[in-house]
């Protein structure tokens, strides 16, 4: 019985999906985390008799034909990088980003990574770093006699020094953008690489040619909506249940036929 096959792929496609489901519940509290979506696709058919097949030495096409499905599997992961919701902190190396953009992260093997999550803090030479001691790009040093940092909506970072008036210009915070966000890898700590499906890193200054601006004193939050995932869960739950009813029913319906005398 092909409804046994059938009835475990289902089983096996909504465990995956609880999976994703429970890890986006997981980083509800995780600074710019971004949920995920399982993606399914039913599987290949077995057809019987094919539509537009002749039925008949006279020449009658079959109009709908005899087709079985297989069962479904799961097809992808979307993640979806709709913006979430901005928190104050008042922390001063705490920046969000307001719009389109990615902070970029230099990671210890050189490779470049790229993060919405903005929790950086200057490290003891005054680099400002995540909370990996990953340095922000493009490197900016904040000097040890800084008396405050302020980060305007532009990216651009000034410090106020002992005996000078004006702000000091240290440098600016450049974000990077995609063509298909959906196709970075993602690699932990909220952090991704570039992809071949996400298009070369566009990089640009804050507020220019469609990239966010920064806010400083802020983080973003993760954007997964405890509500939407809860129900999600227990569509997946109760779709996990019927699977298991339709092997339970294809095994009794076999028992049946083997007390056949």
């Amino acid at each position: 019985m092909r409804a046994l096959d059938i009835g475990a792929t289902g089983m096996l496609a909504q465990q995956m999906n609880v999976d994703t489901i429970s890890n986006n519940i997981a980083n509800m509290t995780t600074t710019g985390f971004k949920k995920q979506r399982m993606e399914f696709q039913d599987l290949m058919y077995q057809h019987l008799s094919r539509p537009g097949a002749t039925s008949s030495a006279s020449g009658t096409i079959v109009p709908a034909g005899l087709s079985l499905g297989l069962g479904v599997r799961p097809a992808a992961t979307y993640r979806d990088h709709e913006q979430g919701t901005l928190q104050i902190t008042n922390g001063e190396f705490d920046l969000a980003i307001n719009g389109k953009g990615y902070f970029q992260v230099e990671l210890p093997t050189g490779e470049t990574a790229y993060t919405r999550a903005g929790s950086f803090q200057p490290n003891q030479d005054g680099e400002i770093v995540t909370s990996e001691g990953y340095r922000v790009l493009p490197g900016i040093t904040v000097p040890a006699d800084a008396i405050f940092v302020e980060i305007n909506t532009e990216g651009e970072v000034l410090a106020k020094l002992p005996a000078q008036v004006a702000l000091q210009n240290l440098g600016q915070i450049e974000l990077a953008t995609f063509v298909n966000p959906a196709g970075l890898e993602s690699i932990g700590d909220t952090m991704f690489l570039e992809t071949e499906a996400s298009g070369q890193a566009t990089v640009g200054a804050p507020g220019s040619d469609n990239v966010g601006t920064v806010k400083q004193g802020l983080l973003e939050q993760s954007n997964v909506d405890s509500v939407k995932e809860i129900t999600l869960l227990i569509t997946a739950q109760r779709a996990y249940e019927m699977n298991s009813n339709v092997i339970s029913t294809s095994d009794e319906m076999m028992d049946t036929v083997n007390q056949l005398r």
